[in-house]
């Protein structure tokens, strides 16, 4: 057997909310390993202000809308047309609310839910076809908040308990079509999304209290567990949830003794 490799090299890779924190880490690691990625976000200038300096043959946005199904049924066509092929797809784009779910309002959840669980849905349902006919695979961007509870975070934790579930269900079914679907599941990361909590050390200081590494998680620390789930070395893996968060789902959540 030869050994994996992590050369994306011909590879074409779609990642959505691309422009951006994790995702725009991602679309980076990517295209160092080679690969020709399409990013996409609401946010034109963001997008080509993530691939400046980038190989215009190998790094292309196009702006759409994860929450508008038509739109995304037009841009996996457009980038099958344009590539020919579609071998990773990286569900990424997502919105953040906290709060008293007594003081979010009716837009603010349907909002977040279209972006994050139908705009996952959405996506899913356009490239599944294509990604059996590459053999290739799904990899989203869920949360460890997914699997568990925390404060003031229920309809986010919601939309991505959506997401990990989504995964683990279509990965039974998509299998024997030798379509492999997983996910990453970070803790707290400092990103766009995040800042303004990421600057105050008072509303911070529970999440990283349940840190194992003590920090907040970045990008960076994201976007190779992704490769990785992408790549060869994990041909073996479909319908996991990878943790990817300094050790937060290893505790029970108690304070430290």
């Amino acid at each position: 057997m030869q050994h994996a490799s992590f050369d994306f090299t011909d590879t074409v890779v779609l990642v959505t909310g691309g422009g951006t924190g994790i995702g725009r880490a991602i679309t980076d690691a990517f295209l160092d390993a080679g690969a020709t990625v399409v990013i996409t976000g609401r946010r034109r200038e963001r997008l080509e202000q993530a691939l400046e300096g980038r190989p215009a043959d190998r790094a292309v946005a196009v702006p759409a809308d994860v929450s508008d199904g038509a739109a995304v049924a037009a841009l996996v066509e457009q980038v099958v047309e344009r590539f020919g092929r579609l071998d990773v797809v990286v569900p990424n784009a997502a919105g953040y609310e906290s709060g008293p779910l007594t003081e979010l309002s009716d837009e603010a959840w349907a909002a977040l839910r279209a972006t994050n669980v139908d705009g996952f849905f959405h996506l899913a349902k356009a490239v599944l076809p294509h990604l059996a006919a590459s053999g290739g695979n799904l990899v989203a961007v869920s949360s460890v908040s997914g699997d568990r509870g925390d404060w003031g975070q229920a309809a986010y934790n919601a939309t991505k308990a959506a997401i990990s579930n989504f995964v683990r269900s279509l990965a039974l079914d998509w299998g024997a079509e030798g379509v492999r679907l997983n996910a990453v599941a970070p803790a707290f990361t400092l990103t766009e999304l995040t800042e303004g909590m990421g600057r105050d050390e008072e509303s911070l200081a529970p999440f990283v209290d349940r840190i194992a590494l003590g920090r907040p998680g970045e990008p960076e620390d994201v976007a190779p567990a992704v490769l990785f789930l992408a790549s060869d070395a994990a041909r073996y893996v479909t319908g996991a949830v990878l943790a990817v968060d300094g050790g937060t789902s290893a505790s029970t959540g108690q304070p430290h003794l």
